[in-house]
């Protein structure tokens, strides 16, 4: 299994102290000098007077900014510790231990407009960069990044299943391949709610639930390697709780899991419902 998560917008800075970048020392050497490039592209325009501007974020986020411009020396912590939010806390990536913490560094990949794609135990410094960035000197960023993460990553996802919960935007940096020699069982997945027997697309809990799902794959004795193992063990979840939504105090349970068919050269589509 290959898992596919989205960074968190947030980042949980490393204490200070902490041992500094070391880019050699992340997984998938070959994006060495892709991320070298976007390291120092995102250090000159985070440097610049319309930083916040470019990287399309509010001035609020300014002092987070500014922190771009000394990444090299910042001090870094697990990917895992490092991306927080609603995805990393259900997944609970940061606290997995024994088989299920090895599985997650070997299946697991996050990716980042600046690191192309990272393990959750690389040690990576807080920073402020979103994939759908038009980077100074770089150009936009999926743009970019495509040749390098196709040459790291088409081999290791060749004849294995792929459970994609990126977005759009970092979708567009890699895309499976379906058909060929480095052809994958590439499975995307799509939370709806049910109400009132009436089924939408959901957002912010899509989040949750997509973290639930990686925790329950990453902890199981046995790791999928289709699509249909992927639906198997999310049908292991049906009639479980997944959230309790804020204000409300209204739970969520899943009550459905299906595997559609893709479009051609696209993923199939693991669908969850919650009611």
């Amino acid at each position: 299994m290959l898992l596919l998560l989205p960074p968190s917008e947030g980042k949980t800075p490393a204490p200070d102290g902490a041992a500094p970048l070391d880019l050699a020392a992340l997984a998938h050497p070959e994006l060495t000098t892709q991320r070298d490039l976007v390291l120092d592209a995102l250090a000159a325009a985070s440097a610049r007077p319309d930083a916040t501007t470019i990287l399309g974020v509010s001035e609020g986020l300014a002092d987070e900014v500014a922190r771009n411009t000394g990444l090299r020396t910042a001090p870094t912590a697990p990917a895992a510790q490092v991306y927080t939010g609603v995805l990393y806390a259900a997944a609970g990536l940061a606290h997995l231990d024994g088989p299920a913490a090895r599985r997650a560094q070997e299946s697991v990949r996050i990716f980042s407009g600046l690191w192309g794609a990272v393990a959750p135990g690389d040690r990576i410094p807080a920073y402020r960069l979103s994939m759908g960035v038009t980077l100074p000197d770089v150009g936009p960023l999926a743009r970019a990044w495509k040749p390098a993460l196709a040459s790291a990553l088409d081999g290791r996802a060749a004849g294995d299943v792929v459970v994609d919960c990126r977005s759009a935007t970092y979708v567009a940096a890699w895309r499976p391949e379906v058909s060929g020699a480095d052809a994958a069982d590439w499975v995307e997945v799509r939370v709806l709610r049910e109400v009132d027997g009436k089924r939408s697309v959901v957002s912010h809990n899509a989040k949750h639930t997509r973290g639930v799902l990686a925790g329950h794959l990453l902890r199981r004795e046995a790791e999928p390697t289709s699509a249909e193992e992927v639906l198997k063990a999310t049908q292991e979840l049906v009639g479980t709780v997944l959230l309790t939504e804020i204000g409300s105090g209204r739970d969520q349970t899943l009550i459905e899991v299906s595997l559609l068919d893709g479009r051609a050269r696209g993923p199939r589509t693991l669908e969850l419902v919650l009611a």
